[in-house]
């Protein structure tokens, strides 16, 4: 393959196995929220996460709210959250009516940190969410032993991390509940949907009840509760059981794209890449490095327009929530959120690249690299 003028920074994986299944959910008639792929892909999903039950859902967002839904997380609680997250995260809580409290994140992981998690419970304390920020699991051990003491729900935002491993265990049943996202910038995607996984088998039940309007599955068009539309369609579910056949091969050429970007272009404290804890295996969903030394400013971005010049598309990392205007209010301070968030870049990351495209771009980061700090 010749290189291109142009790399986006994600790009999603398909194959004659997506478009054989699609045509066949298709042609079958079964295009809605019921349907034989539907049941395939969460029995599927179950069983790779290893947790008992797979609730699939019409996009990771919904899957965050359902979960809490279910859980009974309501006005008057609260929930403790990572303040370098998709927004999704902490949207997730307000439309429980919850209030969203922030903390920072640990510079080891990039995710929730645990002592600033065990300093915050208070009296209306009902829940934990971490993030697998960038496809790094958190510290579910340490947080596990932290919510039992206090009684409160674990819940495990995968976005971002389908594949990864902690001490050997998937996530998907690292916590009370895991919710994921197929939208198509994922490891594995059907351009939007999400899962909800969960061995609580009691509030899998719950979900599937909210999840469809809150009709009682023994009695049709009767709504003992107030529901939502959050269901999958058969159609997106037969895109997923195609990707799930072939998440391993995804997986393994996303791994080599990551390496070799982390192989030819780390060198800080220019370039830093992402830390990786001792028994975790990240799942490989974008290529993420550190711009510059710790609190320096501007380099990132004057990095992110000149490679745009050169034609690679890139991502900056997440802005604070609390840097937003509906979390605003929020208190404390987080620097390391705020370093990470100034200096925070992505490169493209897909399965698609050969190794001709990642000389390419690695060639083209190197000349961006040498103009932004001869400028300096």
């Amino acid at each position: 393959m010749s290189p291109q003028d142009r790399y986006p920074v994600a790009r999603p994986c398909l194959s004659d196995l997506e478009e054989r299944y699609l045509v066949d959910a298709y042609r079958s008639g079964w295009i809605s929220s019921q349907g034989p792929y539907l049941q395939r892909f969460e029995e599927q999903f179950a069983a790779r996460c290893g947790a008992a039950a797979a609730v699939a859902t019409g996009n990771g967002t919904v899957a965050l709210h359902l979960a809490l839904a279910a859980a009974g997380i309501g006005p008057g609680d609260e929930v403790i959250v990572p303040a370098l997250t998709y927004v999704a995260t902490a949207n997730a809580v307000v439309y429980c009516g919850a209030r969203p409290v922030f903390v920072d994140v640990s510079p080891e992981s990039w995710c929730i940190d645990v002592e600033q998690v065990a300093a915050s419970v208070g009296p209306r304390t009902r829940a934990v969410i971490a993030v697998d920020l960038y496809g790094h699991p958190a510290d579910y051990s340490a947080l596990r032993a932290l919510c039992e003491r206090h009684g409160l729900l674990l819940v495990s935002d995968a976005a971002e991390s389908f594949g990864a491993l902690l001490d050997g265990r998937p996530t998907g049943d690292l916590a009370d509940v895991t919710t994921f996202s197929f939208f198509g910038n994922k490891v594995i995607t059907a351009g939007e949907g999400g899962c909800v996984t969960t061995s609580d088998l009691a509030l899998a039940e719950r979900m599937r009840l909210l999840r469809n309007q809150g009709m009682d599955p023994r009695r049709r068009y009767y709504f003992p509760v107030v529901g939502f539309n959050y269901r999958l369609t058969n159609l997106a579910s037969a895109l997923l059981c195609a990707q799930l056949e072939r998440a391993d091969d995804i997986i393994s050429r996303r791994d080599a794209v990551i390496a070799t970007y982390e192989r030819e272009l780390t060198d800080p404290p220019l370039l830093t890449s992402q830390p990786v804890v001792a028994g975790v295996r990240r799942a490989p969903w974008m290529a993420s490095f550190l711009v510059g030394p710790p609190g320096s400013t501007g380099q990132r971005d004057e990095l992110a327009r000149s490679l745009d010049l050169l034609g690679v598309e890139t991502r900056p990392f997440f802005v604070p929530l609390t840097d937003l205007p509906p979390y605003a209010d929020a208190t404390g301070e987080l620097p390391v959120t705020a370093d990470l968030s100034r200096r925070g870049i992505n490169l493209p990351t897909y399965a698609d690249l050969t190794d001709v495209d990642l000389k390419v771009i690695v060639d083209r980061v190197r000349t961006a690299l040498a103009g932004v700090t001869g400028r300096r």
